[in-house]
């Protein structure tokens, strides 16, 4: 390989937020709390589906003025995320969609001899299965997703055992992200970053992250290669 191509998945390649949103709502309605917004739901995508719930959960808890669940008794939290597991299983991939130019993106970078990986905070199970929704589950030769190694981002393990396993140098591999966690994880692996802005940022805008470059779309990683060839 020349160099790769290392990309976060949610807000990066794919457009997860609708699904991800529907699954806390069915859990939260399992034990009658008041349903969270998609808005709010994108500001908390990137640390994993676990903080995700947790978000939602403080957010709808009883207790507040008015709350029509004041009162209600608070289920032990491993039956919640049992909940959010099995709802969010059967909804990965059925309401989500690949960002513009991210389909041809894959193929060329692949044709032209670069690695393409991902590095996501996404359990693998979900990984998995939005991949295979999107007919993507073969077009990466690493996937590091949240529970792969002992840690994840931003640590920087994930990128490193990307480098060591495509056998590239770290002034060949460029990090695709969509938040200030990717351009720290970027940083603290020594490799450069490029970010798009549609992503989920927790809602801040990606130009505050201080990528090395914003793009529009991913197919413009090209030019990385280009100038450093």
């Amino acid at each position: 390989m020349r160099g790769a191509v290392l990309f976060d998945l949610d807000g990066t390649l794919i457009e997860t937020a609708p699904e991800i949103a529907r699954a806390a709502n069915l859990t939260l309605a399992d034990f009658n709390r008041e349903p969270t917004s998609i808005e709010k739901v994108r500001e908390w995508i990137g640390h994993g589906t676990g903080w995700l719930m947790e978000q939602a959960w403080a957010a709808a808890q009883p207790g507040a003025p008015g709350h029509p669940n004041v009162g209600a008794t608070t289920p032990a939290w491993p039956d919640v995320m049992a909940r959010f597991v099995h709802h969010y299983f059967e909804t990965a991939g059925t309401e989500s969609h690949l960002y513009d130019s991210v389909s041809e993106t894959l193929t060329r970078l692949r044709e032209d001899g670069l690695a393409c990986c991902i590095v996501t905070n996404k359990e693998t199970r979900f990984t998995q299965r939005v991949l295979e929704a999107h007919g993507l589950s073969k077009a990466f030769e690493v996937v590091i997703s949240g529970d792969t190694l002992a840690t994840k981002k931003p640590d920087p393990a994930g990128i490193a055992q990307c480098i060591r396993v495509c056998g590239v140098s770290r002034d060949t591999v460029l990090f695709v992200g969509d938040s200030l966690t990717d351009v720290r994880t970027a940083r603290a692996a020594g490799v450069a970053v490029w970010a798009v802005p549609y992503g989920y940022n927790h809602g801040q805008p990606i130009e505050s992250a201080e990528p090395d470059r914003v793009i529009s779309e991913v197919s413009e990683v090209f030019d990385f290669f280009h100038i450093t060839s």
